[in-house]
């Protein structure tokens, strides 16, 4: 029996176990969603296509599957492209499926029509315009290979709606067969062993670990491996919660906002294990002054980030878990007491202070820590982009991967609240907070809607300074206090707000009020709950690397005084 290209998709989408989908709908995609509407996949109807994106990439990276958005043709699909290009970055495998104008009218400007697979040609692993609806099941087989094997990321099928209503066999693809497409898995076992053999003569190694750890699955494989070789862990903001913050061994995030213990570690290690990252340039910093006088072994996935910005002498191209499990029994049992008294001194030394004064507002600080105070650092995290970024991923002691959720690589505002949803509809049953700012928070603040019709009970902690507070930092700091266009003391209310569409507002604008709020807000059910905090107007992340400076070359509270 022939069905449609329609019927045909959402076939598809049940064989690779779809079981949400996050978007909009529209003229080219009638067929679709008439589709949709006998099958037992669950449709979240979001208010902007963006959203649509950054919940499909939230709901990937918490669970570990693909995340499915769809959205209509021109600026439905242009409108998902921020968060493609999120995903993207940030090695997230999402599938985004958009409709397109009939086939023989692509090319013509015809009405909502946009060559979404060229524009998003550099910002996918792969993307695909149906022409043939026999090619659908085989297309959609393959988005969803490509887009979860080797380095994740999001594949596009454009969907013609002259394709969505031919009709067609369904006969779905037992295997695919990609010429040209074969990730390495499996590392090379003489670079192995020669790795092992610099590890274990290493007198101050260092585990430098990023996203690949906790997409590979491979964090209780590194706990192994800096626990049996008395080796310090510092990591990328990708791989916040990949080997637990309290842990002794921890000395913390590096690179730009990162502790002066990580940068000084790594800045003075003899031999660097870099595990699952690509050596961004807020981590690095000035490149041709990292880690000089290191033997930098190189474990990823992607062949094509190995020596990219910085030359390293070992490298092994895999999955991150695959090469550990055969690197770990190469590994000696060591202990280097001299190492790990120099970075627990450094960790001694500077720690990442503020100050408790509530007298010009909350510190911000103060309310991620009482966060993590009141859910036991159990909380799953997502954060916008900026200051509140970056005080979270100081403050909030992750234990475990895939704990926290953060826009890397792009820096995209208005990624953490979407994105918090759909982290919360992968797992309903955890407690789910956004970490805010009041800049970033109204990129897609529409979403609120989304939440309370779906009753998605996300927490979202406002750290409200009325400025678009690290754009403000930098003019303080480099420009003389010349501040231009990062006033954002005319603002919304947002407990008003809150409640205007349905959901709850809270507010605190002292210390003493904190845990309150946060406590009553741990009570609600079945409801988004934005919470108000009235913070420090001009308090900075500190430490910070300045732009064009080495990481070992931070400035901190006491340099500003």
């Amino acid at each position: 029996m022939e069905i449609t290209g329609a019927k045909i998709l959402i076939e598809c989408l049940k064989r690779e176990n779809v079981e949400v989908l996050f978007g909009y709908p529209g003229g080219v995609l009638l067929p679709v969603f008439d589709a949709l509407y006998d099958s037992d996949i669950r449709f979240i109807l979001t208010r902007h296509e963006q959203g649509a994106a950054h919940m499909a990439d939230g709901y990937a990276r918490s669970s570990g599957k693909v995340g499915v958005c769809i959205a209509t043709s021109g600026p439905g699909a242009t409108n998902l492209v921020t968060g493609i290009a999120t995903a993207y970055m940030d090695s997230v495998p999402i599938v985004a499926i958009t409709g397109q104008v009939a086939t023989h009218l692509i090319g013509n400007d015809a009405f909502q029509e946009a060559d979404i697979t060229g524009i998003t040609r550099p910002i996918t692993k792969h993307n695909y315009l149906v022409e043939d609806v026999k090619d659908l099941p085989r297309i959609v087989k393959e988005a969803f290979f490509i887009a979860s094997t080797g380095r994740p990321g999001p594949v596009l099928i454009d969907l013609p709606v002259d394709i969505a209503r031919a009709k067609s066999k369904f006969v779905y693809p037992e295997k695919v067969e990609l010429r040209g497409y074969k990730p390495t898995y499996k590392g090379h076992p003489k670079q192995i062993k020669k790795a092992a053999e610099i590890i274990n003569g290493a007198k101050r190694p260092f585990l430098y670990i990023g996203g690949g750890v906790i997409i590979s699955e491979a964090a209780k494989l590194i706990l192994q491996l800096a626990e049996k070789s008395d080796i310090p862990v510092g990591y990328t903001l990708m791989c916040k919660g990949g080997f637990p913050d309290e842990h002794q061994l921890c000395v913390g995030m590096l690179g730009m906002h990162g502790t002066k213990a990580a940068n000084l570690s790594i800045s003075n290690a003899d031999v660097i294990i870099a595990a699952g990252v690509r050596f961004d340039d807020r981590v690095t910093g000035k490149t041709d002054e990292f880690a000089l006088n290191a033997t930098i072994i190189h474990l990823d996935i992607d062949p094509s980030s190995v020596s990219k910005i910085i030359e390293v002498h070992i490298p092994i191209v895999g999955d991150v878990k695959q090469i550990l499990e055969e690197l770990l029994p190469l590994i000696a049992k060591k202990s280097r007491k001299e190492w790990l008294r120099d970075v627990l001194e450094w960790k001694e030394k500077f720690p990442i202070v503020y100050d408790r004064d509530d007298t010009l507002g909350i510190p911000p600080q103060f309310v991620i820590e009482t966060i993590h105070k009141l859910t036991d650092g159990e909380a799953l995290i997502t954060t916008e982009v900026g200051q509140n970024q970056m005080w979270a991923a100081q403050f909030y002691k992750a234990k475990k991967p895939r704990s926290f959720f953060s826009s890397g690589g792009l820096g995209t505002m208005g990624y953490g609240f979407p994105a918090a949803i759909g982290v919360k509809v992968a797992r309903p049953d955890e407690i789910v907070f956004d970490i805010a700012g009041d800049g970033s928070i109204q990129m897609n603040i529409q979403e609120l809607m989304t939440a309370v019709s779906e009753k998605v009970n996300v927490i979202v902690a406002i750290l409200d300074n009325q400025y678009l507070g690290m754009v403000r930092q930098w003019q303080q700091l480099f420009y003389n206090k010349r501040y231009c266009g990062v006033d954002l003391s005319k603002a919304p209310d947002f407990v008003k707000l809150a409640e205007a569409y349905g959901a709850v507002g809270l507010r605190a604008t002292k210390n003493k009020e904190v845990e309150e709020v946060i406590k009553k807000a741990l009570t609600i059910k079945d409801k988004p709950v934005f919470i108000d905090f009235k913070v420090r107007r001009e308090e900075n992340v500190l430490p910070m690397v300045p732009a064009g400076m080495p990481i070992s070359k931070m400035i901190d509270r006491s340099d500003l005084a």
